[in-house]
């Protein structure tokens, strides 16, 4: 079998803050068969919200605020030849009105920290965070939403 014929996967890795999210992608990063990208729906949220973020200009300048193309580009091909496409996904960044059917074309998995400890490494920088702003509410409705919808086949 050919590069060009091997199976492609990509995973949308899901989870709040404080959630070792960075080290797993990281890990991710140093496979020779993995592309990762960092939060693709950064700029996009920041940019809707107008969320208090640190460098948030910057962070709007240089990303992408089109959540259809952001989709796009995770759904579509690997960048770089690569087989495997890891995304590390934040779960508050995936507002409403994202449209969640790509969801059934990426591999979703779910990194859950004891909610004791994202608040409580969450408060050094948010005095007072509610749980939209570390993400729980929005891994049940995306993990749901998930359980509901079977994959599409992939290749």
């Amino acid at each position: 079998m050919q590069r060009s014929e091997l199976p492609v996967t990509r995973i949308a890795m899901w989870s709040g803050p404080r959630n070792i999210s960075t080290a797993m992608m990281r890990a991710w990063g140093n496979r020779d068969d993995t592309f990762v990208v960092d939060e693709p729906f950064y700029a996009f949220y920041l940019k809707k919200t107008g969320a208090d973020h640190p460098a948030a200009k910057e962070v709007i300048a240089a990303g992408e605020t089109d959540w259809r193309k952001i989709v796009a580009n995770l759904t579509g091909p690997i960048p770089n030849g690569r087989r495997i496409f890891y995304q590390k996904q934040m779960t508050h960044h995936l507002l409403p009105e994202v449209s969640r059917d790509w969801l059934r074309d990426v591999t979703n998995c779910f990194l859950i920290r004891d909610p004791a400890e994202v608040i409580a490494s969450y408060i050094k920088k948010n005095r007072e965070p509610t749980v939209e702003d570390v993400g729980f509410v929005q891994q049940v409705e995306i993990l749901t939403l998930c359980e509901a919808r079977p994959a599409r086949s992939r290749r």
